[in-house]
């Protein structure tokens, strides 16, 4: 009689094994960039509701600023991870560093426009921020990182009697 079990790794029917994901730091941005995106149509509906356009577009703002920063490291990973992914947190470092200095510079040189309102600006910052945070690491515990390459075995030679039963 003939064994009907796939081997290991074999797609069986529609259902195929699982194993890493392809593009990890890629499906976290796609996650964060959409409850960011949820958030701050929300916010800008009530900013709307009770300040008018200058709260909305403080809530626009707060939040492309936090997206921005952490948008980059997600991307950089992507970028360079796939090549180099033992070398991705020294990337991540150096980036966030980058990050720091530039952005930092950009915002005190841009001041604070006219039209922003602060506390609209803060509020955005702070809910996007914790969102994107909270989807970072929910997303990024379900991901399937492979630690350890598979063994390799090699298949039964044929009529040696010890393949599967």
């Amino acid at each position: 009689m003939k064994d009907k079990r796939a081997p290991v790794g074999a797609v069986r029917g529609l259902v195929a094994a699982s194993g890493p994901d392809a593009t990890p730091w890629l499906n976290i941005l796609k996650k964060c960039l959409l409850v960011a995106a949820a958030a701050t149509a929300a916010l800008a509906i009530g900013a709307l509701i009770v300040t008018g356009w200058p709260g909305v577009g403080s809530v626009v703002f707060g939040s492309v600023v936090v997206v921005a920063f952490f948008g980059l490291s997600l991307l950089v990973g992507h970028i360079y991870g796939s090549k180099n992914p033992s070398g991705a947190i020294g990337v991540f470092m150096v980036t966030y560093l980058v990050k720091i200095v530039g952005f930092a510079a950009i915002l005190f040189t841009l001041g604070t426009p006219t039209w922003l309102n602060g506390p609209w600006f803060a509020t955005a910052g702070v809910v996007v921020v914790l969102l994107w945070q909270a989807t970072e690491v929910v997303t990024f515990s379900r991901q399937r990182l492979q630690l350890y390459n598979d063994p390799v075995e090699p298949p039964p030679a044929a009529g040696s009697g010890t393949g599967p039963a």
